[in-house]
Formats: structure tokens, sequence, C-alpha cells
């Protein structure tokens, strides 16, 4: 394709001191034309540059829908984000209980093994040895009266 700019000449860059303001255009190809890939043509600007851009063509297939499955996972992960997202908050919101409540399992834990090492290490009664019976009998007349009382050990 041979070059045929729309415009007789181009205009000279815009210089504000040392400083270019926009680049002049670049009338000759960058690329050599084997390295160009498919669908990608040079094509003439309005203002009379050329610059490679993709075409579209009648012989190019037509794009294809987005899967089913595509828009299912779109469509899940906000919500399985935002499940995730309350479910944090609310253990930050329970942390102080659930604190309390795995202390207070942790106690009920000590005690139970504290009954354990009780019931293992008292010693057992024999049933030879005489029990000691003691009676008291207390007496009192009146509602501000002395009591007097005996006890007898058996």
């Amino acid at each position: 394709m041979a070059y045929e700019p729309t415009h007789p000449t181009t205009p000279a860059p815009l210089r504000y001191g040392d400083t270019v303001l926009y680049p002049p255009a670049v009338h000759e190809p960058r690329m050599l034309p084997a390295e160009i890939p498919p669908g990608v043509q040079y094509v003439t600007l309005p203002d009379g540059t050329r610059t490679l851009a993709y075409t579209a063509h009648a012989d190019t297939p037509p794009t294809r829908p987005v899967p089913v499955w595509a828009k299912t996972t779109a469509l899940l992960a906000p919500t399985v984000g935002g499940g995730i997202a309350a479910a944090s908050a609310g253990l930050a919101y329970a942390a102080p209980g659930l604190i309390a409540l795995a202390e207070a399992l942790w106690a009920a834990v000590a005690l139970i093994a504290a009954g354990a090492v009780v019931a293992v290490a008292r010693p057992r009664r024999s049933t030879a040895r005489p029990t000691t019976h003691i009676t008291q009998h207390v007496t009192a007349t009146g509602l501000f009266g002395r009591a007097n009382g005996t006890v007898n050990h058996r």
C-alpha cells in the first residue's frame, strides 16, 4: 500500500522553550509487514497520519456469547464474599462472649479433673473399724430461757 496523505504537508511541532508540545507524525511504518499480526492493518487517520489498527472484516468470526457458568460464577462471587464478610463481622462482634464461654468450659474441665483426682486419691474406709455415734439432747424453757443439754458418746 502506498502512502498517500490527505494533507499535503505535516505541520512543524509546537515548542514551548525546549519542550515539544506534540511530536511530528511518523510517516514511515515502524514494523515490517511480516511482523504485523492478523487482523491489523495500516489505516490513515483524518489528520493524515498512518497507524496500525484492528479492522473488522466480513470473514472475521462473530464473537461468542459468554458461557452460563461464567455468568453464574460472576454473580455468585459477590454473594460469597459478602457472606464471608458478614460471618467475620459476626465473629468479631461475638468474640468476647466466645472467649468467656471458652474460659467457662476450661473451668468445667478443671472441676471434673479435680473431682477425678480426689476420687482416685481418697483413701477407702475399712469396714472393720467401728464408727462413733454422738447424740445431743438440748432443752430450753421459754423464748429467752437458758438451754441445757447433754452429749452422749457411744
